[in-house]
């Protein structure tokens, strides 16, 4: 009989294990040696051995729990057997710490398991509340292309969410759908009220600017004599409101159009009138090179008398063209200006009330000026009280030449 530690080979081929104190019959290999036999039921071990080792190291790794605990049966029932030759007491040992290790691995994975769905339901109550929250705007004032930009945006986060997110439980995910469906809804049905009122709205505008293009048009016949009643219908089409951007764009295409034959009738008749003022032109710009002169006059009576010669040609000559009425006017209007100037300058001089103002004044100031010269001699050697009494002598007689001046 062939034996080791926990083996042996009878005479017959029959192999045994020896497991704590006893022995148990493995099987025979009758058709080779005892050392055969007993190399062939320790390969049996190593393999069983070797799929405990990996088990351990799936505990170690987190492995899931439930399909450890199905390996580990299997295994458990495999040593249990005992086919084979080996130290069963200590691979039933190690069996059954993993079975250990397996509860609490398990109660670890269930806690992660209950924590990764908490934050998976407040994940998706945080998707819910946010839809909630834009269905309680006013959606009477909303940009809705925002608003769809939005809700869509938490929808896809919602489908993202459910497909990699934890699967929640039935009842609490319909809750949550229903409140976020809801919420859908609202908006939805508040969008499709807004776009029919609009629609509404840009009918109502598109009939009434299609009525004014028919007024606008209806004025061509008057040519530039149109052109104020235009303008109003202008006004009206400024309030009608808006008939949407594209309807928008070819209507204004067809009122201003309609505008352009008017505006374009006023040009032709401007052209017209300027052609005919040419001559006038001609003769103001005449009349205000024969009016620079006045320019240097100082004489307010020679001046004036100068001026209303010119006036009455000016206003005989009568228009000149538009583009010209400004320089002019403008050309005259300095001459005036002069005029004018030598006129106030006169009054200024000649107004009895500021004539005696001024002498009053000036005679308050030539007494003034008497004291401070005697104040300076009086003074003597003090330098400092000299300087400034020659100051306020300097100030006054200043202001007595500007007195006269005036007077």
């Amino acid at each position: 009989m062939t034996e080791h530690p926990f083996g042996r080979v009878d005479e017959s081929g029959t192999v045994f294990v020896k497991i704590g104190e006893d022995w148990h019959e493995v099987g025979q290999y009758p058709d080779g040696t005892h050392e055969e036999a007993l190399a062939l039921f320790e390969r049996k071990f190593a393999d069983l051995e070797g799929q405990v080792r990996l088990l351990e190291q799936r505990v170690r790794s987190g492995a899931n729990a439930s399909d450890v605990t199905k390996s580990a049966a299997a295994l458990k029932q495999q040593a249990d057997e005992g086919r084979a030759v080996g130290d069963f007491v200590s691979l039933r040992a190690r069996i059954d710490a993993v079975v250990g290790r397996t509860d609490e691995l398990s109660q670890q994975q269930r806690a992660e398991q209950q924590e990764k769905l908490d934050a998976a339901i407040a994940e998706r109550e945080s998707i819910v509340v946010e839809a909630e929250k834009i269905a309680a705007r006013d959606l009477s004032n909303v940009q809705w292309k925002q608003v769809s930009a939005e809700i869509d945006e938490l929808f896809a986060k919602w489908k993202a969410h459910q497909a990699a997110g934890p699967r929640l439980p039935k009842s609490q995910n319909d809750a949550f759908w229903k409140r976020f469906r809801a919420a859908r809804n609202t908006l939805e049905s508040a969008r499709r009220e807004f776009f029919s009122k609009l629609d509404g709205q840009h009918r109502e505008a598109k009939q009434e600017k299609q009525r004014l293009i028919e007024s606008a048009n209806a004025l061509a016949p008057k040519g530039a004599d149109g052109i104020g009643e235009y303008r109003r219908l202008l006004d009206s089409w400024k309030a009608a409101g808006r008939a949407g951007r594209k309807v928008d764009d070819a209507l204004w295409a067809e009122f201003k159009a309609a505008g352009d034959v008017l505006y374009g009738a006023k040009a032709e008749q401007q052209a017209v009138e300027d052609a005919a003022y040419t001559e006038n032109l001609v003769a103001k710009q005449a009349l205000l090179e024969e009016a620079q002169p006045i320019l240097k006059i100082t004489d307010r009576v020679a001046a004036r008398n100068a001026l209303r010669g010119i006036q009455k040609q000016w206003d005989e000559v009568g228009h000149v063209p538009r583009a010209s009425i400004r320089d002019m006017e403008d050309g005259l209007r300095r001459i005036e200006t002069h005029v004018k100037q030598l006129d106030e300058k006169h009054w200024d001089s000649t107004n009895p009330e500021r004539k005696a103002r001024s002498e009053g004044l000036a005679g308050q100031l030539e007494e003034s000026i008497e004291k401070l010269e005697a104040d300076i001699g009086a003074a003597g050697s003090d330098a400092k009280k000299v300087k400034q009494l020659e100051d306020e002598l300097a100030t006054k007689r200043q202001w007595l030449e500007v007195a006269r001046k005036a007077g």
